[in-house]
């Protein structure tokens, strides 16, 4: 991807970036959830840099596939995610991040980008 900043040339301590396994891109996918209820919110990208940004600074930010740039969520819409937590799961490869999330979190403007119903089973 173009426009990224390689791993290599990240903030994100040393000791945080051997333990992550991404994908092809760089990337690991984040999923955002509602720190007190559980509610999960959305699934993001990040990369090194997004990553060491979200730990710094208290806010999530997240590395765009289509626009292939950095968004802090929050910036323009004002529906902010307040870091709380970002753990990593056994894997590696996925991040789980609880957030104090203001406002809606899916760009349609609904709480979660999980409200379509589920899919039926069997």
């Amino acid at each position: 991807m173009t426009g990224r900043i390689p791993a290599s040339s990240s903030s994100l301590d040393p000791a945080i970036a051997a333990r992550l396994k991404r994908d092809a891109d760089g990337l690991i996918p984040a999923v955002a959830q509602q720190y007190d209820t559980g509610e999960v919110l959305m699934v993001g990208w990040m990369d090194d840099e997004a990553l060491h940004r979200t730990l710094t600074t208290g806010r999530c930010t997240y590395y765009s596939r289509s626009r292939q740039e950095y968004w802090v969520k929050g910036d323009t819409s004002g529906h902010v995610q307040h870091v709380k937590s970002v753990a990593l799961d056994c894997d590696a490869d996925t991040l789980l991040v609880k957030v104090d999330q203001v406002g809606p979190a899916c760009h349609t403007g609904t709480r979660t980008c999980f409200d379509s119903g589920d899919l039926p089973l069997g």
